[in-house]
């Protein structure tokens, strides 16, 4: 099978260094393009980035020279690592130019044609292309993938949500340094602290996970009637997110208000047992158990935890009664592979899988 060819913009910051990571040996995509700020544009990959991803660099990208953020690349499909500051309008511009867009920025999450994805809880928005399509013009398209929180959150209400049903939802996140790029957080601040605020994080908390778990209605499309709509699931969600000083992992303290009565036992085997809408697609960055659920009282913790699943796995534990609510449980999700680079990746690989990427094969 031929490779599709694949570029990343913002290639040279913490997030477009993991999908450098994650995509120099992917089965099915090929790096062909690096882009980025106008700072690096000419210089090679390995000159201009300053690399802090744990692997060595691939080989493939050092003498890769970076190109500007523009439509004009070798490749069809694009992975976007770029700042919400110039995300929106650059992602855009490749969109109409016919390109597929798997962004990992926040400008059109909440768009309401384009699908906000976890292929294991809502692949079927996926239809929400053909709407994005005929509205806008666009020869290409635009999928995006949640915030980092959001994404291993919601990844583990899914099952509760589908069996059980939830009303209501409190959340406080212990987020780590990564989150804020890179060189993030000043050591001074962070040591022997904890920084209770992380602007614009808590309103992605309680918002993303509505249209998440929401329903796609509406559609026939083609040249006239209506397309498609998502009605977002009707939930109260409170978040509190804090950074903490954890290099990677994102761990969240979540306690849910169950839509009917359901034993421990119940919600463990929900847990455990869920496996998604992915089995028999074969995609290479999905993995074989989106969540882990730890039985120990102290589990789960980022350092032993986050690379479950290599990286893409969440991890779930303490499940127990809440006096307040239902239940009580912690998640942890690692932030720069499940909630970055590799969602958008898996997002990528479902769009091949259900045949988006035909045309740029």
């Amino acid at each position: 099978m031929d490779k599709i060819k694949v570029g990343i913009l913002g290639a040279t910051g913490m997030v477009g260094q993991r999908f450098v990571q994650l995509l120099a040996d992917h089965p099915w995509f090929q790096i062909t393009a690096l882009a980025a700020s106008e700072r690096s544009v000419g210089m090679p990959y390995g000159e201009a980035c300053n690399w802090v991803v744990s692997e060595q660099m691939p080989g493939l990208v050092e003498e890769m020279i970076i190109q500007e953020c523009e439509p004009g690349l070798d490749c069809r499909l694009v992975f976007s690592a770029l700042p919400a500051e110039v995300a929106g309008l650059v992602e855009e511009e490749f969109a109409a130019a016919g390109y597929a867009v798997s962004s990992n920025a926040r400008n059109h999450r909440l768009d309401p044609d384009v699908p906000l994805l976890v292929p294991e809880v809502n692949p079927d928005h996926l239809a929400l292309i053909e709407t994005q399509r005929g509205r806008r013009g666009w020869k290409g398209f635009i999928v995006t993938n949640p915030n980092c929180c959001a994404a291993p959150l919601v990844l583990a209400l899914k099952p509760l949500w589908d069996r059980f049903s939830i009303t209501t939802l409190n959340v406080v996140t212990m987020q780590a340094l990564s989150g804020a790029g890179y060189p993030g957080v000043p050591s001074l601040d962070i040591l022997d602290n904890v920084i209770p605020y992380i602007a614009g994080e808590e309103e992605k908390v309680e918002r993303e996970p509505l249209k998440l778990l929401g329903r796609l209605e509406g559609l026939p499309l083609a040249s006239g009637g209506l397309g498609g709509v998502i009605r977002e699931a009707e939930i109260v969600i409170s978040a509190q997110c804090n950074r903490v000083g954890t290099r990677e992992g994102h761990l969240e303290a979540v306690s849910v208000q169950l839509g009917r009565e359901a034993s421990r036992e119940e919600v463990v085997e929900a847990l455990r047992g869920f496996r998604g809408p992915l089995q028999g697609l074969g995609l290479p960055s999905a993995p074989e158990h989106p969540i882990v659920v730890r039985e120990e009282v102290d589990r789960p913790q980022p350092r032993l935890d986050r690379d479950e699943g290599r990286g893409m796995s969440v991890v779930v534990g303490r499940v127990r009664e809440c006096p307040v609510l239902d239940y009580k449980f912690l998640v942890l999700g690692h932030n720069t592979i499940r909630g970055a680079a590799g969602a958008a990746i898996v997002n990528a690989e479902l769009l091949k899988a259900q045949g988006y990427l035909e045309e740029f094969e």
